[in-house]
């Protein structure tokens, strides 16, 4: 069945998109702000600008004229504070845009909501110990990210109904690690948790397939199903955005579908093992 309740962060303006890093570095502005309209056009509810390591000024211009096809609430998109900045000051819609993103590594980020106020996504796949910057290897590990930059939003005024996690999905290809059940266990720990309650929490849903097959050998989709079967396990634990394409068709799969008993299988599996399931479907 569609999924009525996932709000999609539209993905194609970016510039790490090969497709459009061409329209980028042929300086085709006009092919850029035609993807806009599309992904309006296609039901996103926020459209993503990310240019890149392209200068304020650009992303400034870039962010004022995505805004002359589209009312919907942009997601700016970039960890250079200058270019987040310029963003934001050429933003004027009406509903609150995205900062995307603010981690432990960057939270000086939070003082431009001096500016305007925004929904930042908070990337929770990181911590600070000891000074130390670290992964998160465990879903208590992100837990504890989140409840530390949930106090901080809340310091800066912010209520949880726009605070925005990112646990930090991986490539289900190569997960040797069992990153997938560390994203998804901690997101059931900050769903279960009152302290949390109304805040949103996304992924970049694209990352889950990234460098799998586009097709199985029977001719059938790979990485439309895979990125259904993690929605299927993870809208239950509170996910109700990502970024992603308008073009994939996203969908609540059945139990006993092949796509959703092999990310299934995977979290039950280790190491090489996990790869290989992964490879099974596919192949």
């Amino acid at each position: 069945m569609p999924i009525s309740t996932l709000s999609i962060i539209g993905e194609s303006i970016n510039d790490s998109v090969p497709s459009t890093k061409k329209l980028f570095d042929a300086n085709d502005i006009a092919g850029i702000v035609a993807l806009a309209k599309t992904q309006d056009e296609k039901g996103a509810a926020y459209i993503d600008v990310n240019v890149g390591r392209r200068n304020a000024d650009f992303m400034a211009d870039m962010v004022r004229r995505v805004q002359t096809v589209t009312a919907k609430p942009l997601s700016i998109d970039s960890p250079d504070p200058a270019l987040a900045e310029a963003g934001l000051r050429a933003f004027t819609g009406a509903k609150l845009p995205i900062l995307n993103s603010i981690s432990p590594l960057r939270l000086g980020m939070f003082d431009l909501l001096k500016i305007r106020k925004f929904m930042p996504i908070l990337m929770v796949s990181e911590r600070i110990e000891n000074g130390v910057s670290l992964p998160s290897r465990s879903a208590e590990e992100t837990y504890q990210s989140a409840q530390h930059l949930l106090g901080l939003a809340h310091q800066h005024g912010l209520a949880n109904s726009e605070v925005i996690f990112d646990p930090g999905i991986a490539p289900i290809g190569s997960d040797m690690e069992g990153l997938l059940k560390r994203v998804l266990d901690s997101m059931r720990l900050i769903h279960n948790d009152p302290a949390f309650k109304g805040v949103h929490m996304s992924v970049g849903l694209s990352n889950f397939t990234h460098m799998l097959p586009p097709k199985r050998a029977d001719g059938s989709p790979v990485k439309g199903p895979l990125e259904s079967a993690f929605l299927t396990l993870a809208m239950p634990l509170g996910l109700d955005m990502i970024i992603g394409s308008v073009a994939r068709k996203y969908e609540i799969l059945p139990t006993g579908h092949p796509a959703l008993a092999c990310v299934e299988d995977v979290m039950k599996l280790e190491s090489f093992d996990a790869i290989m399931r992964v490879q099974e479907f596919y192949a």
